[in-house]
Order: structure tokens, then C-alpha cells, then sequence
């Protein structure tokens, strides 16, 4: 297999219901384009041959063809005469049992390489076709290891996890993405915490009635965008390096502890969730309730008293703004780890100090430190209250950094309180997609993550010409892609992470708390742009008067959505 740059290309087109005949001839002008530029990687938009909004299984019935069959040969013949390789969407129909399927083939200089059926759809394919059964492979090719996903695959963490852990150099994204400004933050996160291309062929204008948003574009494995196109049918083209890929790859995987991660296959969201978690009587959710949750940003230093009165500051800062819990960074109360001395065990002064913090002013805090426990050391994260020391946790998935001198942690932490179960990570944790959607499955309602982290760095977006209806933003967006708001969407619950600001480590700052969905605008968070101060959102974890969640954090739609059958290569040891 070469290990040469690879040309591709995304293709953006828009189709036209019941004019499949057409799709087709100006869909193939485009692709030709591409493979005439030189693309030896063209990836085509989701139901590109007939437009997307079928209402039913008759209306789409004459527009449905099996692969192989005349649409995919003829895109293989293309393919053929250029020596390249082409991912088209289409309606797809099993000749066997007449079971229809929103599909994508693969085809290649060979002919057809393989085809993916979408496993998660999206709330139009249940009205025409059935969940996609080939699960999610990874295509070996002489340009590379390709894999294929269609639109809201993509929002489930899982699938780009398992294509990765098969070894996807480059994951081909077909899409009819919608109501936001694109390249999605949902295609920049998977492209950067699996290190891997992913091309980006998307649908764009109107309709009936639905605004898609263009922006196919190719995204590098660090989550920058190496080109895009805002509207307009025409191609978007770049490269991939394949020993790039396969050394980022590498280094995400490295953090992964898949033997803490069984829980990815359970699905607690499958029953009601209020009858689940009081099952037997023993967790019930807390009642939850309206309440102001807070992030305060600084830079710890290697002096604890001084550290202690930063925390101060910002402590009196967030309950004057109405804060029922404060997020503190990593290593907030210790500073930085340098040396041994630093570190205190939980019933130290650092610790003790929070807690009477915490009482004078009726607040839980979060806060990290350098833990010494029977000789070992930990990065570990404190929750306090008044009531004393509530939870602790252990930083599981180390930076490398870390590992110099700390032991990982080997369990998860959550903790009820009144208006929230909440959950703590720490850092690089946040890296780690496994690591949020655990704490989901186990209720959590909010995640509040001290960190020091240096990247990802947070995304900008200059703006977009799609049309779309308020209150969907067009504008430029200095924070377009942030973790932080991805990890709160992706498991439906609040995720307030304090971020350290500091030019010599490289942490970013861009502390803030993050809601539930993604797609709610205006968007309910609170995002700190200064290098010092509090930032503070409301967040709602109530339920209306209902036997069962009625709010989305509760109820957690996208976690119920989830195939775990198809997830199993998450919890085996990393083939590194």
C-alpha cells in the first residue's frame, strides 16, 4: 500500500426529488470533474441520485435500485477509466427480502469495493427504509483503509471509534446535514479524537421545506479544515497523508483504557430512565430543578496559599452571579506538578481549605490537586460542599506528561446532588469519547471537568451564505468548534469544563458550560473569552409532570439511539 499523499475531493451537489435520471448525469459531470483534477478519492453527498426527503416507501419505490446494479457499475466504470475511487449515497433496495436502505457504495478501478447501510437514522428514514445490518467496516485499498459513514452515524461517538479502532485511515462522511453553519463541529470532533481524515460530501440548498447547509470540505486528523465550500454545487479538493494519519491515530488510541469501558455496551436509556435508576430503590435521579452552574478560569501556580486565594476570588465572584457549583482547573489548588512535596492527601490543608470555603459561602466547588495516597501519586479531582469532602476522583486516561509521575485512576465518579447527578472528569479525559459517554449511561445529568488542556484548540467559522431560518446563526464564530459543547451534545447533558490559561504549558483557557443540544438555539452556555474570571449558565435538569423525561437531559435521545451490539471492538485492547 502506498504511503504517498492521496488526492481526494468532496463533492457538493443538490439533487432533485423525482428526477433521479438528472441527478445522476449532473452528479457524474461533478465527479468526472474531480477525477480529471487529479482525485484518486471522491466522496459524493448521502441520497445524492434522489434527493433525501421521501415521505414513504411508495413515493420512493420507483428511485430505489440494488447494489451492484446500472448506477453503482456506472460510477465503477468512471472510476475505472481514471484509477480512482468513489463514494456515491443512494436509495438502496435488498433484491432478496425487498427491504429498502439509505446506502453508499464504494467503488474502484476493480469495480465495487463495498457498500455501508446507515445504521442511525435520522427521524425521515423511518418513514421509508430500515436500520442499516453491515454495521461499520473499514475497506482495504491501494490508496488506504476507507471508511463510510452517512450523516447522523456520525453524531453517535461509537461508529467513527469502531472505524478507527479498524484502522480508517480516512472516514468518507455522506451527509444531508442541517440547521447549523458547516464544516459541523460534529465532522471537525471525529476527525481529531480518532486522528483521521474525514471527507465530507453534503447536500446543500432547499427542499421541501428542509435548509441543508452545504460546507463539504476535507478535515485533517488534528480537526483543522484543509478546504471547504460554504454553497453551491462543485468539488472541494485536498489531500490525505497516510503516515501522518497513522501516526495521530496511534496517539489518540494511546490514551483509550478499554478495559473500564464494558459499560459502552449496556444501555440504560432503553427503559424509562426515571424507572431505571429507582429500580430496586437504590438511585433514583436527584428531583433536579433550575440552577446557575459556573466555570472560573485562572492560571495555578506552584504556590498553594496563593493558589487558594485565586479560588477565593473567583468562589465569591460565581455566588454573586448566582452559582450553586463552581468548576475549578486542573491541579487548581496544588498547581502544577513539580515534585513530590507538593503532593497532600485528601484530608490535608489544600482540601481542608476548600471545604471551609465552601461553607462560608454555601457552594460545591470543584477543584484538582497532586494526591498522595499510601506512596503513590494522583492528578485528582475533588467535589466539595458544605457538607465536607463529597467525591473524589482519580484522572484516568494520563497525558504523557502525567504519566511522569502520577498513577492512573481505575474508576468513575459520580455524585448526586440536588439539582444534578453529577459526574467529574479531569483533562484528557475530555479527549477520550468513551470517558463522557459512560458518565452518561450512568445518568449523569451534568459533567464538570477541571483541565489544563492545550488542544484541541477551539475552531473558528468566518460565516455562511446558506439561508438559514432564525435562530440558526450565519455570522463568524470565534468558537464555532469547542470540545466542550460537542461532549455536551453527543450525550445529552451539561458539560462545564474549567481550562487553565497559560502561555508556557499551552493551555488555551476557553473555559465554559455546555448544554444538552447542540442543535437549540440560541445556544443555552456560558463561554469565558478572558484569560481570568467566572462564566456562568443556567442549566434545567427538571422533568415536567410526567410519569416519564420529558427533558432532553433526562431523556437523553441520542444515548437511547445507540447500537451497542455493533460497538464490541470498543472494549478489547488497542492493537497499537
Amino acid at each position: 500500500m502506498s504511503t504517498a499523499s492521496i488526492n481526494v475531493a468532496a463533492v457538493q451537489f443538490e439533487p432533485t426529488l423525482f428526477d433521479k435520471q438528472g441527478n445522476i448525469e449532473r452528479l457524474y459531470a461533478l465527479v468526472e470533474e474531480a477525477a480529471e483534477a487529479g482525485a484518486q478519492l471522491i466522496v459524493a453527498p448521502e441520497m445524492a441520485t434522489t434527493g433525501y426527503c421521501w415521505q414513504s416507501r411508495e413515493e420512493v419505490a420507483p428511485y430505489v435500485e440494488p447494489i451492484p446494479g446500472p448506477t453503482s457499475a456506472r460510477f465503477a466504470e468512471l472510476a475505472r477509466r481514471h484509477g480512482c475511487h468513489i463514494v456515491v449515497g443512494m436509495p438502496e433496495v435488498d433484491p432478496v427480502d425487498d427491504l429498502y436502505y439509505n446506502s453508499a457504495f464504494l467503488v474502484g478501478p476493480e469495480g465495487l469495493v463495498g457498500v455501508h447501510r446507515k445504521t442511525h437514522p435520522y427521524i425521515s428514514e423511518p418513514k421509508w427504509a430500515v436500520c442499516g445490518d453491515l454495521e461499520h467496516q473499514v475497506f482495504e485499498t491501494p490508496i488506504g483503509r476507507i471508511a463510510l459513514l452517512i450523516c447522523m452515524d456520525i453524531h453517535f461517538l461509537e461508529t467513527a471509534r469502531v472505524t478507527a479502532l479498524a484502522g480508517a485511515d480516512v472516514i468518507c462522511h455522506l451527509s444531508n446535514w442541517l440547521a447549523e453553519r458547516t464544516p459541523a463541529p460534529y465532522w471537525i470532533n471525529r476527525a481529531y479524537e480518532n486522528g483521521c481524515y474525514l471527507i465530507e460530501g453534503n447536500r446543500w440548498g432547499l427542499e421541501r421545506g428542509v435548509q441543508f447547509s452545504g460546507g463539504s470540505c476535507i478535515i485533517e486528523p488534528d480537526g483543522s479544515v484543509q478546504a471547504a465550500r460554504d454553497t453551491g454545487d462543485g468539488v472541494v479538493l485536498g489531500q490525505i497523508d497516510l503516515a501522518r494519519v497513522r501516526a495521530e491515530r496511534q496517539a489518540r488510541q494511546g490514551l483509550r483504557r478499554p478495559a473500564l469501558y464494558k459499560e459502552l455496551l449496556n444501555n440504560s436509556y432503553t427503559w424509562n430512565p426515571l424507572d431505571f435508576f429507582r429500580l430496586y430503590g437504590l438511585e433514583p435521579l436527584p428531583a433536579g430543578g433550575v440552577a446557575q452552574v459556573g466555570v472560573g478560569q485562572f492560571n495555578p501556580g506552584p504556590d498553594k496559599a496563593e493558589n487558594l486565594g485565586c479560588i477565593r476570588e473567583l468562589a465569591h465572584e460565581g455566588q454573586r452571579a448566582g452559582a450553586r457549583l463552581l468548576v475549578l482547573p486542573e491541579l487548581s489548588l496544588s498547581g502544577p506538578f513539580a515534585g513530590a512535596q507538593m503532593a497532600e492527601p485528601l484530608d490535608g490543608p489544600s482540601v481542608a481549605g476548600l471545604i471551609e470555603l465552601a461553607g462560608s459561602l454555601d457552594l460545591y466547588l470543584v477543584a484538582g490537586l497532586v494526591e498522595a495516597h499510601q506512596g503513590q501519586l494522583y492528578n485528582t479531582a475533588v467535589l466539595v460542599g458544605p457538607e465536607g469532602l463529597l467525591c473524589s476522583y482519580r484522572k484516568i486516561h494520563l497525558s504523557a506528561q502525567d504519566r511522569r509521575w502520577a498513577e492512573a485512576g481505575g474508576r468513575w465518579c459520580t455524585y448526586d446532588l440536588p439539582f444534578a447527578r453529577v459526574g467529574l472528569l479531569l483533562g484528557d479525559d475530555a479527549l477520550v469519547p468513551e470517558a463522557g459517554r459512560i458518565l452518561a449511561l450512568k445518568g449523569c445529568d451534568l459533567i464538570a471537568c477541571p483541565a489544563a488542556l492545550s488542544g484541541p484548540v477551539p475552531g473558528a467559522h468566518a460565516g455562511s451564505q446558506i439561508p438559514q431560518q432564525a435562530p440558526i446563526p450565519m455570522g463568524a464564530d470565534a468558537y464555532h468548534w469547542h470540545l466542550g459543547r460537542v461532549r455536551g451534545g453527543e450525550n445529552n447533558l451539561y458539560f462545564a469544563v474549567a481550562n487553565s490559561q497559560d502561555a508556557a504549558s499551552g493551555s488555551f483557557g476557553a473555559s465554559g458550560v455546555f448544554g444538552p443540544d447542540t442543535f437549540a438555539f440560541p445556544r443555552r452556555e456560558a463561554l469565558l473569552e478572558t484569560s481570568r474570571g467566572v462564566a456562568v449558565a443556567s442549566i434545567d435538569t427538571g422533568n415536567l409532570a410526567s410519569g416519564y423525561a420529558t427533558n432532553v437531559v433526562r431523556r437523553k435521545d441520542l444515548v437511547l439511539m445507540r447500537k451497542p451490539h455493533q460497538y464490541r471492538s470498543l472494549i478489547k485492547p488497542s492493537a497499537l
